[in-house]
């Protein structure tokens, strides 16, 4: 027997607005019955877990020990200047001269992600 994995938990001081900002970031609807006010929400994905959003009391104080890895559909770097007009800000910048790497941002709750080479954008920097 195993384990299914049901959805990505993720604590925050308001549950409605996070989910918000995810459900913009990722294009995915936010559960129906989610409110303003809600304590907890959830984005839902096409495929995989849900990202659910847990209202907590206590302040997010050190870097996330797991976080999140976003395939734009876009260029990488596109993406970013989505997610940072969407509300996040910039965290680090990981990308190469040569077009390989990564880039991390915060959620507007600060909860660190990644934004990853799109699939074109790796496909233009193997050929």
């Amino acid at each position: 027997m195993v384990s299914v994995l049901q959805n990505v938990a993720i604590d925050c001081a308001d549950a409605y607005e996070l989910a918000r900002f995810w459900s913009s970031a990722t294009g995915r609807p936010m559960h129906p019955d989610d409110r303003p006010g809600a304590h907890e929400t959830q984005v839902l994905p096409a495929e995989g877990p849900a990202l659910y959003f847990n209202q907590v009391p206590e302040a997010k104080t050190v870097k996330n020990r797991i976080h999140l890895c976003l395939r734009p559909e876009t260029s990488r770097d596109d993406e970013v200047d989505r997610l940072l007009a969407l509300g996040a800000t910039f965290v680090g910048d990981h990308r190469n001269s040569d077009g390989s790497g990564w880039a991390v941002l915060a959620d507007p709750e600060g909860n660190e992600f990644c934004v990853l080479r799109s699939d074109s954008d790796r496909a233009a920097t193997t050929s």
